[in-house]
């Protein structure tokens, strides 16, 4: 069982307390409301790479290295105690679904770039084709899933943890948005993102009645940190957006800071 530090009293990390249900749950719908609402910031959907976008993927990329990755560790500790000597050729479980994690997302972003320069060939306009829409809309919903659950099952107690992990979030849901709206178009304006706002209360839904098995979290918790890696740096990286690296450097250290000073 968890405890939270919360000013001078302590708050148990369990479902069934009320306090950390509701913070959790506000949580929640606030990440929601990004994919709802991120559409709306114009300002955003600018060359040279808007300033924001990249120092969102700064803070993104700061919370997975500083704070998700050493903890792989940890997590690799509870999945080798799990599957005891059944899997034991499998030496690094987490570090592998990490790497899975990275390849999966960098797959539906290829799978997306091919189908857009195909239906530009055949003069259907700069868009994806609706089976990759789907394919996208499937994988990032249970991305998000996973995300909300994990607003409900913090690992590292304390409220400014959970607090940590939902601006970075917060700050990688808006440079996937952007991401998404690119490649889909009005596809994900009408469904994509409604579908992917539902999916983050769904998980923390599930978190709130259930719980999965310690190693299933790791193990998911690695997969997430390979995605987030993936889904920052495609957006960085490519030439044509020409990102602001000064801004990237900013956020990442100032959320480095942050980390490390918790």
């Amino acid at each position: 069982m968890l405890y939270v530090n919360f000013g001078l009293a302590v708050v148990e990390s369990s479902p069934s307390n009320p306090t950390l249900l509701i913070l959790s749950g506000l949580l929640a719908i606030a990440l929601a409301l990004i994919h709802i609402f991120a559409g709306k910031l114009r300002f955003l959907e600018v060359t040279p790479r808007s300033i924001w976008l990249s120092f969102a993927s700064g803070v993104s990329v700061a919370y997975i290295f500083v704070h998700i990755l050493p903890e792989l560790n940890q997590y690799q500790e509870t999945v080798t105690e799990a599957v005891g000597e059944t899997l034991a050729f499998l030496e690094h479980h987490v570090y592998l679904l990490a790497l899975l994690g990275l390849a999966v997302f960098y797959g539906l972003e290829r799978a997306a770039l091919v189908s857009r320069q195909r239906n530009q060939q055949a003069g259907k306009g700069d868009v994806t084709e609706a089976g990759v829409f789907g394919l996208h809309i499937v994988s990032f919903a249970g991305y998000n899933a996973l995300i909300g659950y994990l607003l409900l099952h913090r690992e590292e107690p304390g409220i400014l943890s959970l607090f940590f992990f939902f601006l970075a979030m917060a700050w990688h849901f808006v440079v996937n948005d952007f991401g998404l709206r690119e490649n889909h178009k009005h596809a994900y304006h009408y469904l994509g993102r409604w579908i992917l706002a539902a999916a983050i209360i769904l998980g923390w839904a599930i978190r709130a009645g259930s719980e999965l098995p310690k190693a299933a979290i790791a193990l998911l918790f690695a997969f997430l940190a390979g995605g987030v890696i993936l889904n920052v740096l495609k957006e960085e990286l490519p030439e044509e957006r020409q990102s602001r690296f000064w801004a990237f450097a900013l956020g990442a250290g100032i959320y480095t800071v942050l980390l490390l000073a918790l």
